[in-house]
């Protein structure tokens, strides 16, 4: 009694819900004849927050005695202070949260710290009544928190709330404290298999909405499973036309999403096991072999592969030959779409007809004076003449999980197309608009 309530909501819920007196609705949807939505106007309280979950039941004194703990520790680092409802104890788990690789990372809390409730260096008496969490999963809690921290964050009532809080306040460098009280959970009555499947895909669509909100495309969780929220096979790839070889993630101190890359591993090894069954003498070329040589992998910023083939070899592919008999793209048995690109005289394959992450296939062929040329160039540090010596015999290194033909002395290739050093010195293809430092 007496505690002020707002609730919450995208929507004035429906059907109507008749509120008690001393309850506030407040709807976040931004409409043109209306002020905007200002949470933080509509908070009284001078102090603290609680974020409470529907069902939960009030218990006398437990609000104050989280609002106690909040103000009595001395551990700068924890900004929330967490109890379960109902009487499943949520899993208490660490977070990472890479801006730069859109990912998530979950995992359990050491046995130390689940035991303890503390960090080493932390002797709080009343922080060991808890355990310090990155993030909670698993169950409802009361999360509560100081006014000026919620509404210092860029979404301080996204939802899902536990979630939403958790990786903003990982980003900060905050902990969730979770007390061993409890609130109760409200029975309520049994729920028809519709209503559980309507309930979970709720869930479900407001998870994907958040994950899409705050730009994570994965989450690795606790029992090594992968949660992906990117592009597919059947949908766009995450990023639109790259201009002055400066994709508009980059701008944002972002590096390629994991969702892509991976789309561009799976691409590069389906279009090397073609070449390779039909014959076609082929290499990585540029900063794909650049990538294999430094990581064994594609850079992570990386939005495309390059390979180099001999021109003469290209009828032996069938794929390639369709395409320059019949002047038309061609999509193979596994979704892969291989066509001519319109830049010049090369080729492309995309990882599916809707989704644009390709490969580049180049094709050189000998000048007659022991080099290496090609008819199109595009002006990338790739785009030089090279002696065929570096061909005579291919050589290999390991690339996106398998071994792929390169050239045979691959770190004097890159030097001679890059300069000294390329391979110790990374950098973003333009450095002029972006430099690696820059997120380093």
């Amino acid at each position: 009694p007496g505690l002020p309530v707002l609730v919450v909501s995208e929507v004035a819920p429906y059907p109507p819900v008749t509120l008690p007196a001393g309850v506030t609705l407040l709807s976040l949807r931004p409409q043109p004849q209306r002020s905007a939505p200002r949470p933080e106007l509509a908070v009284v309280t001078r102090h603290v927050v609680a974020v409470v979950p529907d069902g939960a039941r009030a218990v006398p004194g437990l609000l104050r005695r989280m609002r106690d703990v909040l103000e009595a520790t001395t551990d700068v680092t924890v900004r929330v202070v967490a109890a379960a409802v109902g009487d499943i104890r949520p899993s208490c788990l660490d977070l990472e949260v890479d801006i730069k690789a859109w990912t998530a990372r979950y995992s359990h809390q050491s046995d130390h710290e689940e035991q303890n409730g503390q960090k080493s260096g932390h002797d709080d008496q009343t922080d060991r009544k808890g355990v310090r969490c990155g993030a909670l999963d698993g169950a409802p809690v009361v999360l509560l928190l100081r006014t000026r921290d919620l509404f210092s964050l860029p979404f301080p009532l996204s939802t899902p709330a536990v979630t939403s809080l958790s990786i903003q306040a990982s980003l900060r460098g905050w902990r969730l404290l979770l007390l061993p009280e409890s609130f109760p959970l409200s029975p309520r009555p049994p729920s028809s298999p519709r209503s559980l499947w309507k309930s979970r895909t709720h869930r479900e669509q407001q998870h994907r909405a958040l994950m899409e909100q705050f730009g994570v495309k994965l989450e690795e969780l606790p029992d090594g499973r992968r949660r992906w929220h990117g592009c597919a096979k059947d949908t766009p790839r995450c990023f639109g036309t790259v201009r002055s070889q400066t994709p508009e993630y980059l701008l944002a101190g972002r590096w390629t999403p994991p969702c892509c890359l991976q789309a561009l591993r799976v691409t590069a090894r389906h279009v090397l096991a073609e070449l390779d069954s039909a014959g076609v003498r082929h290499w990585l070329e540029g900063g794909s072999l650049l990538g294999a040589v430094r990581l064994g992998d594609i850079i992570p910023w990386d939005y495309d592969v390059d390979v180099g083939l001999y021109l003469q070899d290209v009828p032996k592919c069938r794929w390639l030959a369709a395409v320059v008999t019949t002047g038309q793209p061609v999509e193979d048995p596994q979704g892969f779409f291989w066509e001519k690109a319109s830049e010049g005289e090369f080729f492309r394959v995309h990882f599916s007809r809707t989704n644009r992450l390709h490969v580049d296939l180049w094709p050189f062929f000998p000048d007659g004076k022991g080099m290496m040329t090609k008819e199109t160039w595009l002006g990338h540090g790739q785009d030089v003449e090279f002696p065929e010596r570096f061909l005579q015999p291919l050589g290999s290194v390991l690339f996106a999980g398998l071994v792929a033909k390169a050239p045979n002395r691959p770190r004097e290739f890159l030097e001679f197309k890059f300069g000294p050093g390329a391979v110790e010195r990374p950098q973003y293809p333009n450095p002029g608009l972006r430099r690696l430092e820059q997120d380093l």
